[in-house]
């Protein structure tokens, strides 16, 4: 299996480099007025949550890029997992008139208001990872993120194929329901074991994105169904609460085939579970946080009149084949 997912196409942001897939473009109207490089200009992100190590690896990166940038200011505000608190730290954005926003929406339905109101105020509004029920180009400036449908097929297609060829009984962890990532996600699973006829998908419960819960379903799943050969866990913290509940059952690492998402670095990371032999795979899902910077760049420092409306980040898939290498990447 080819380990890279997705490529960026050439897309050009008005002297801020290129972007990828861009599926239209924003209309002047959405774009500031007051911008150019002699500006000071700050940046406000609405954070999800910054208790997922994720979360905090968008921020982290968000944060290095902002920083070379030096007209830019960047504020994170921590909406907790909490639509409310999210929704409060959007509208102090907008009465501070801040020049851009970027949002990570915890759910899509509660945080479509407050983006509506932003860009009724005339700020620009970038969504990353996350999306609202609105319309890129049209209801917020623009989405950058995954194609999480499609990383969750990829997924299944390497159970279909490499993993469980004969065939098998498999379950999946889903992340909070309310979320976009995580339905596309269970959807795009669930496709891809398709091409095996021989797969059957016998459980799925959402344990919204954390390890505990996902240890806790994961071990009522083991209990139901003892066979169970794989779990596909729709984030990294749930793939890791997978495997304790399969330690509690007597299962030993590669009796069932985990495979997680995120692919994230470090000690605690799922490179480290898929070199280490604790799961199978994961696949990466990088931050957009250079992206970001980047069409903000081209909104408030070059006065670009469009910019992408969509931009898809590359992905890859973390296998045995290569997940040593990956480790010091």
């Amino acid at each position: 299996m080819d380990c890279t997912l997705f490529r960026r196409s050439a897309g050009l942001l008005a002297g801020a480099g290129a972007l990828a897939l861009a599926a239209g473009a924003a209309d002047a109207a959405s774009l500031v007025k007051d911008c150019g490089k002699d500006g000071k200009y700050v940046i406000g992100f609405s954070q999800a949550n910054n208790a997922e190590p994720y979360r905090q690896h968008v921020n982290d990166e968000l944060t290095a890029a902002a920083a070379k940038v030096p007209q830019f200011s960047l504020q994170i505000a921590d909406g907790a997992g909490n639509v409310n608190t999210q929704t409060s730290q959007m509208d102090n954005f907008i009465t501070q008139k801040v020049d851009l926003i970027l949002i990570s929406p915890f759910e899509a339905a509660p945080l479509t208001p407050v983006v509506a109101r932003a860009v009724k105020a005339g700020i620009p509004v970038i969504e990353l990872d996350r999306r609202s029920l609105g319309e890129p180009g049209k209801d917020y400036t623009a989405f950058i993120g995954g194609d999480n449908f499609k990383i969750a097929q990829e997924a299944g297609k390497y159970v279909a194929g490499t993993l469980l060829p004969d065939g098998g009984e498999v379950a999946v962890l889903e992340g909070l329901p309310s979320s976009t990532p995580a339905v596309e996600r269970l959807n795009g699973f669930k496709d891809g074991v398709k091409a095996n006829a021989k797969i059957e998908v016998v459980a799925e419960q959402a344990a919204d994105w954390l390890p505990d819960k996902a240890q806790t379903a994961f071990a009522a799943m083991l209990q139901a169904h003892p066979n169970i050969k794989a779990v596909y866990a729709s984030n990294d913290m749930m793939a890791a609460g997978a495997r304790l509940a399969a330690k509690g059952a007597g299962k030993k690492d590669g009796d069932i085939k985990i495979l997680g998402t995120d692919g994230l670095p470090g000690p605690a990371g799922g490179i480290r579970a898929v070199a280490e032999g604790e799961w199978s795979a994961t696949f990466t899902y990088p931050t957009g946080g250079p992206e970001a910077i980047d069409m903000a760049k081209a909104i408030l420092i070059d006065c670009a009149e469009k910019v992408p409306t969509v931009v898809t980040v590359a992905t890859t898939a973390i296998t045995p084949d290569n997940a040593k290498a990956m480790m010091g990447k």
